[in-house]
């Protein structure tokens, strides 16, 4: 799992208590190209009319962010895409798509 924060919140009388993560809920890579945002932006809208990007955009605490690093692999990038998700909203999203690359992966 990524970073956990509780939220309190008020429902009427009783205090609620909410556990959020910051997860990794998309990642690609991209070859060497000149511009790697521009090149990028398809695959990032793609994946945010997916179901699963559907999912965590209508369900995600914050508006979701994405981080670009060099690959020194392939010298050219990967890009991860992260989310903070309450804990319920999470366990859905895993038992729906999976977590990424088979667990979960922390970019820090």
């Amino acid at each position: 799992m990524g970073k956990v924060r509780w939220e309190q919140s008020y429902e009427g009388d009783q205090l609620v208590v909410k556990e959020i993560h910051k997860v990794v809920v998309h990642r690609f890579r991209m070859g060497d190209v000149e511009d790697p945002d521009l090149y990028a932006a398809e695959p990032l809208y793609k994946w945010q009319e997916s179901d699963s990007g559907k999912f965590v955009m209508e369900h995600a605490i914050d508006k979701p962010i994405w981080h670009r690093q060099l690959d020194q692999f392939s010298y050219g990038y990967e890009y991860a895409i992260e989310a903070e998700l309450e804990m319920k909203k999470l366990s859905e999203f895993y038992l729906r798509w999976g977590p990424i690359d088979g667990h979960s992966k922390i970019w820090r």
